[in-house]
């Protein structure tokens, strides 16, 4: 495990020297275009920070993980060893290792990195530091997200409250507009609950959902996408502490946002089967015509999928026909599996 983890770091570095070297390898000169080469810096940074929002914002998390590698290399160059900005860009560097899995050491390494940088670079009256106040937050955050995968629960939790009482600081200081800090005790409150969820501490891992969730709403409407992963991460929980009711709903209002946002047929099958699975795991009779509904919709969606989406559809199937045995439609579960049986071995399941 250890000579696993020596090689990432090993690989991860080569990353930086590759970033930083004056004569780069020819994989990294033809990503860029031929104009770029003779930028200023300052525009070559721009131009990265862009196409490593561009790629994450597409989920291409692995380039903009490269383009963040040149973000540092191109922020010490303008900016010098020392100035906040290269602490900026070490957090930036680290939330973009924590989107791939198996990475977390190097978040940890390139937050530890920012942590050096900040702390030479905070000098008294503090005046003039906001910006590097609102990067510490960011920092605090970042480290304790990472220190989180890492399974260090008691570190993570440290920083996770010394993001929330700075951030709190510089709103009662004026520094920071209230509609800033909903954002930043939105994502804080979400990690401390997915902190506690990764302890099986469900139930102190609830009222820290719901908070995340009440501030993402007030920030960015309550139907905003970006409620879906915090409803459906509330409803589990809810799901484990036996508030099947609450759960269900919460699923449901999941559901009903997805669908709002003109989904692929694909997107909005998985979330319809996250409705039905949680009206069958409530176990109550009250709730078998929703699953029933649910898990018709699911499959609705892909029955004329090829594929992954025919892969997919067959797993729901699956599960409608563990849901019609227990609830006593035998008959009608096994004329089910017989019809697609031709389709699992076509398809090698």
């Amino acid at each position: 495990m250890q000579e696993s983890k020596e090689t990432l770091i090993s690989n991860h570095l080569d990353e930086i020297v590759a970033a930083v070297s004056i004569t780069p390898g020819k994989k990294i000169q033809n990503k860029l275009p031929q104009t770029a080469l003779f930028q200023p810096p300052r525009e070559k940074l721009h131009h990265c920070e862009e196409k490593a929002k561009s790629y994450s914002s597409c989920h291409e998390y692995k380039q903009a993980v490269g383009e963040l590698v040149r973000c540092v290399a191109l922020t010490r160059i303008c900016y010098g060893d020392s100035h906040w900005k290269l602490a900026e860009a070490h957090v930036n560097l680290a939330q973009g290792y924590l989107q791939l899995k198996g990475l977390s050491l190097q978040a940890r390494q390139h937050a530890e990195k920012a942590k050096e940088i900040l702390t030479n670079s905070i000098q008294p009256p503090y005046n003039d530091d906001t910006d590097v106040f609102k990067c510490s937050i960011e920092l605090f955050h970042t480290m304790g997200r990472a220190l989180l995968s890492l399974q260090k629960f008691k570190e993570a939790s440290e920083n996770l409250s010394k993001a929330e009482r700075l951030a709190k600081e510089l709103l009662q200081c004026g520094r920071i507009i209230k509609e800033e800090w909903i954002e930043i005790q939105a994502r804080i409150k979400l990690s401390s609950a997915q902190m506690y969820q990764s302890q099986k501490k469900s139930k102190e891992a609830l009222p820290h959902y719901q908070e995340a969730l009440e501030y993402i709403e007030s920030s960015r409407g309550e139907k905003s996408l970006e409620c879906v992963p915090i409803l459906r991460e509330l409803a589990g929980v809810e799901q484990a502490l036996g508030l099947h009711d609450a759960s269900v709903n919460h699923f449901l209002q999941a559901h009903l946002i997805v669908l709002s946002k003109n989904p692929s047929q694909e997107e909005a099958a998985v979330s319809a089967h996250f409705v039905a699975h949680a009206a069958v795991a409530s176990g109550s009779t009250q709730h078998q015509d929703m699953a029933e509904q649910y898990f018709q919709e699911s499959m609705a969606n892909l029955k004329d999928a090829e594929g992954t989406g025919k892969a997919k559809f067959l797993s729901i199937q699956d599960d409608y026909c563990h849901f019609l045995q227990a609830t006593g439609q035998k008959e009608k579960a096994t004329s089910i599996l017989r019809e697609s049986l031709e389709a699992k071995v076509a398809g090698g399941g």
